[in-house]
């Protein structure tokens, strides 16, 4: 199914809003800081967030999978359900897809379909965690990490394969994320398996394109739970220096153990021009993938103060490429998607109302309570108007989960797919 821009010109009527007296309070307190609301208005209205192909379906445990009904079970219908998001938020506008679970069977077709949906395809994503049904060779003990040379050649070739497909889409960037570990303690040599995954990286970047980026991802355990070859942000980066210039590290806020600083993991990574790319999710223990900003808000924005930050002062680390990568175990996929826009822009728009003046000022002073009043002022400020002035101004819904249940549209999904359509992939 498709939104029509005039459905939703017809929602944002009915809606009453008041939000012109909360943006006019708005303009007024931080046009006194030298802070203008109208570009920030605007850049939040531009920002733009990569929806997983894999994420359109119920998540799950190794313990079950409950789905909601009315899932995807085609590229083209992932790519409906994207726009789906994307009309409502006018956030979604890009797509990053999974290899082997969603190659296209005919890549002009799907194309057409992303286009219709004014989706572009962002990051490519291999799978050597998994053996496939058809493998030659078997990831059981390692991709590129591992000792057999067979295996090996066999995920570096993978990687290749998925960066061709990505070639014919559009794509600009492959991300590696790794399985590679041990279980047990002398499973391994861990200077084999770091020499070994090295070098397969490197056959890999050389093999990209000219004009694409390489993101490296690390996650400290899980599936192995003794070592993980590339466990921390450390690893990943030292392995991006050892490919070359157009490699990067990549963040996601579920791989750290808890309690990490990623705030600072962030930041030094931007000073040294290497975050390449961000994916959101939340935790409260590991690698939870809940819906962004519902355990740790706070801490999402602290983060975002320094993506702002980097952004503007860090000209030589790339626009990094944004993306959710959570798992909606009991909701509805595209409600937990719409959740999650929805803390990511409030976040950043948080970080944008910081007075960075004020702040680089209390920071050079000492001035250790002002520097936490000054954050906590931007934290605390409800940006919700600013949200709905920014997708106004784009043509989205004031409020896409209200609208995406005024629609009924999950109802209207599994009337089309049926109760029983699941997704592919994991």
């Amino acid at each position: 199914m498709r939104i029509n821009p005039d459905q939703i010109q017809d929602f944002n009527k009915k809606q009453n809003d008041l939000y012109q007296n909360e943006i006019d309070f708005l303009h007024n307190k931080f046009s006194k800081q030298g802070i203008p609301l109208d570009d920030i208005i605007n850049k939040v209205a531009k920002f733009q967030v990569a929806i997983p192909s894999w994420a359109l379906g119920a998540g799950g445990t190794r313990f079950g999978r409950f789905s909601y009904g009315g899932e995807p079970s085609s590229l083209e219908e992932k790519l409906d359900d994207i726009g789906i998001l994307h009309a409502l938020t006018k956030t979604a506008g890009a797509v990053s897809l999974h290899i082997p679970w969603d190659i296209p069977q005919d890549v002009n077709a799907i194309k057409d379909v992303a286009k219709s949906h004014d989706i572009i395809f962002d990051a490519m994503n291999s799978n050597t965690f998994q053996d496939q049904s058809s493998a030659k060779e078997s990831y059981k003990f390692g991709s590129l990490n591992s000792t057999l040379e067979a295996s090996r050649a066999y995920a570096v070739e993978h990687n290749k394969e998925v960066i061709r497909i990505g070639q014919q889409l559009g794509s600009k960037s492959l991300t590696v994320w790794l399985a590679d570990g041990a279980s047990f303690p002398g499973q391994l040599n861990f200077q084999t398996a770091l020499r070994n995954t090295e070098k397969s990286l490197k056959e890999i970047y050389a093999s990209m394109p000219d004009d694409w980026k390489l993101f490296i991802e690390y996650k400290p355990y899980e599936p192995n739970f003794y070592s993980t070859t590339i466990q921390d942000w450390g690893t990943s980066f030292m392995l991006a220096n050892a490919c070359g210039e157009r490699a990067y590290t990549l963040v996601d806020l579920g791989h750290h153990l808890p309690n990490t600083n990623i705030e600072q993991i962030v930041a030094t990574l931007m000073y040294k021009g290497k975050l390449g790319g961000f994916h959101f999710n939340d935790s409260k223990y590991g690698d939870d993938d809940l819906t962004v900003g519902a355990i740790k808000p706070y801490a999402l924005f602290l983060i975002f103060n320094e993506l702002v930050y980097g952004i503007e002062n860090n000209t030589q680390n790339p626009y990094p490429a944004w993306m959710i990568d959570a798992s909606h175990n009991i909701k509805d996929p595209l409600e937990d998607l719409l959740q999650s826009l929805e803390a990511i822009l409030i976040a950043y728009t948080q970080a944008l109302l910081v007075n960075q003046k004020a702040l680089k000022e209390a920071q050079l002073n000492n001035d250790v309570a002002k520097c936490q009043e000054l954050l906590q002022d931007a934290y605390r400020t409800d940006v919700r108007p600013i949200l709905i002035a920014a997708r106004i101004k784009s043509g989205a819904a004031i409020h896409p989960l209200k609208a995406y249940r005024a629609f009924n549209i999950r109802k209207k999904l599994i009337e089309t797919r049926g109760i029983y359509a699941q997704a592919t992939g994991l």
